[in-house]
């Protein structure tokens, strides 16, 4: 049977169809980049795209759905082979659902001149193939515990068209079941991929540090307790968004997701970005969660864009950058260490989501804020393009 390594070998075409974050990766930055920019051409008046969906909107979708589908792709066809030994989508064939995303991203920029039907199924097909793909590499190679990962993919699809569905009946689906339902999905999906890599990462190198004290072991009772809470606080969250109750679960679970990172031992591996990164990330998930709650119970303190911010920018834009510096590196057969570029574009990231949370709480700098946060989000988009689009684009170092 052709492995992995094999399959990868034997690819003779450019490096960046050789591996499944390479291409995926690279078109999440350059999208997240060039969207922003048009974002703030539009707040200024001087863009108007041709999409059925106003500017609130289309950003809203374009991050959620566009931006995130990509990221996870990359990661889930990077992390698959780890899995199962196997490698599903190599070569022409990884063009092909590279393509698919970007037809989708197209699509819902041009709907306003194709069909709703045909905008819906170009958007939803990318998703829908990978979550096939993924579910045929573990069937063959018996991963079951890893379904999971796969159930939380689907979740998005019915999120995206339940977004659709709110749009089409005339609602504001950038505040609908559909854009929460999402966001939901993708936060359980760092608690739990975050859980797992974030004290192992750590524990690695605070061990060749030779320190003494360790992060707890990944994914015990605490933690499963917490996934839970954070599910059922979550699903609150996404049907009954201003009940008091649900005000009250997204308290706790805070409380509960600072406890986890404390566990972790993140201050004491503060001296390598690639490691604090992801505790840091990891922080917006209980700083997201407390900002909802007082969304909920202090709206005129801190208004639920800015509490939402705090999970899409912060939880899951750093995030996904943490995983995308961090697996850029590794599987590029780089060594795993943050030059001043990747510092630079992590604390770009954390300065956007400050300004852009800032801005909801100082009205009279709300404008000059919304613009450091925009210039923050480029800066950190656009400086991964530069400083890892070209390891992308090339083959892994030979080191025979």
């Amino acid at each position: 049977m052709t492995t992995t390594a094999d399959q990868i070998r034997q690819w003779r075409g450019p490096a960046i169809l050789s591996f499944g974050f390479r291409p995926m990766f690279l078109l999440a930055a350059l999208w997240a980049t060039g969207a922003m920019g048009l974002w703030v051409a539009m707040l200024a008046g001087t863009l108007t795209l041709p999409s059925r969906f106003d500017p609130v909107t289309w950003h809203a979708h374009e991050f959620l759905f566009g931006y995130l589908s990509a990221v996870i792709a990359g990661f889930l066809l990077t992390a698959v082979p780890n899995w199962t030994g196997r490698l599903p989508v190599v070569g022409w064939r990884l063009a092909g659902l590279a393509l698919l995303w970007v037809a989708g991203r197209v699509a819902v920029a041009w709907s306003s001149h194709l069909p709703f039907w045909l905008v819906v199924v170009a958007d939803v097909a990318f998703l829908g193939v990978l979550g096939l793909v993924v579910l045929r590499e573990i069937v063959v190679g018996k991963n079951w515990k890893n379904l999971p990962v796969l159930g939380i993919v689907d979740v998005l699809i019915i999120a995206n068209l339940l977004f659709y569905l709110d749009f089409a009946r005339g609602e504001a689906a950038a505040q609908g079941v559909g854009l929460r339902l999402g966001l939901a999905a993708a936060l359980v999906l760092v608690a739990v991929i975050g859980g797992k890599i974030i004290p192992s990462f750590t524990r690695n190198w605070l061990a060749k540090h030779n320190a003494t004290q360790m992060p707890t072991l990944p994914m015990q009772q605490f933690d499963k307790a917490t996934i839970l809470a954070t599910i059922t606080a979550l699903l609150g969250w996404v049907f009954a968004p201003t009940h008091a109750l649900t005000g009250v679960a997204l308290a706790v679970i805070a409380l509960l997701h600072i406890a986890r990172l404390a566990r972790w031992q993140g201050f004491a591996a503060w001296s390598e970005p690639l490691v604090w990164v992801l505790h840091a990330a990891y922080a917006f998930i209980p700083l997201g969660a407390a900002a909802m709650a007082t969304a909920i119970f202090a709206p005129h303190v801190l208004s639920n864009a800015a509490a939402l911010h705090v999970w899409t920018a912060g939880a899951l834009g750093l995030m996904t950058m943490a995983v995308m510096t961090r697996a850029s590196l590794g599987h590029s057969g780089r060594a795993l260490l943050a030059g001043w570029g990747t510092t630079l574009i992590y604390l770009a990231l954390v300065g956007s989501v400050a300004a852009r949370v800032a801005a909801d709480v100082l009205p009279d700098l709300r404008d000059a804020l919304l613009n450091v946060a925009a210039f923050g989000w480029i800066v950190c988009f656009a400086g991964f393009v530069l400083v890892y689009g070209p390891m992308l684009l090339r083959a892994k170092p030979d080191r025979s």
